[in-house]
């Protein structure tokens, strides 16, 4: 039985999701931020959110996964 070296979490898709106070469910407003690389993208809907998160793991597809998180 061999281990897998890469994380199944890996530190590089960790993410920090900044609820503004005057969100509302169907209004959903806010920011996102990558923990390892600090870029931040503002949301007006959940739409956006995810868009950004998609956004950011194309951009990334093509890294190496140096950064692994101990779980």
């Amino acid at each position: 039985m061999s281990l897998n070296p890469e994380s199944k979490y890996p530190t590089r898709r960790a993410y920090v999701v900044k609820v503004r106070s005057d969100a509302r469910p169907n209004a959903l407003a806010g920011r996102l931020e990558n923990l390892v690389t600090g870029a931040q993208r503002e949301f007006t809907c959940g739409g956006e959110l995810l868009e950004s998160i998609s956004s950011d793991l194309e951009s990334s597809a093509g890294e190496p996964s140096g950064h692994r998180a101990q779980e």
